[in-house]
């Protein structure tokens, strides 16, 4: 994937995490999260997929999830530790046993329980649940990634 491709989908990212609202609207560290979980996700995919554009991709839009509905509160550190968690779970996961992660810098901590798998059109997809606690207060996530035919997770909703 070119430098340029990897700056669109960051864009397309950082575009759509100014989409997300609360009470008083998407405030800047939402955004500034969607746009640093989709760079760091990014950065993951490529790693992962060995720099395949969708890899890149799907990283980048995992974390842009991940950073938008909690980048008001979480560091990079932390971001890292539940992509990681989040792609194990993904992985290797026994359905309905929680993948942990922590960071003992900031205290901050999560679970991800994947579901089992399940066929959506000759994909291996499962469906997870990835729970963050700031301050003790859990913020939960719910999604389905799909396999794709390089091995790597992608997001499907």
């Amino acid at each position: 994937m070119s430098v340029r491709q990897s700056l669109a989908a960051a864009a397309t990212v950082l575009a759509l995490g100014g989409c997300a609202t609360n009470d008083g609207g998407p405030g800047p560290k939402t955004v500034v999260g969607a746009g640093t979980g989709a760079i760091i996700g990014g950065l993951a995919g490529s790693a992962i997929g060995r720099g395949d554009a969708g890899s890149v991709v799907a990283g980048a839009l995992i974390g842009g999830l991940l950073g938008g509905a909690i980048g008001a509160s979480l560091d990079e550190q932390d971001r890292q530790r539940a992509y990681a968690a989040e792609m194990d779970a993904l992985e290797s996961g026994r359905s309905g046993a929680p993948v942990a992660w922590r960071n003992p810098d900031s205290g901050h901590y999560g679970t991800v329980v994947p579901g089992p798998a399940f066929d959506r059109g000759g994909r291996n997809c499962r469906e997870y649940t990835h729970t963050i606690y700031i301050d003790g207060r859990p913020q939960t996530a719910r999604g389905t990634a799909c396999r794709q035919p390089d091995g790597t997770w992608q997001p499907m909703n």
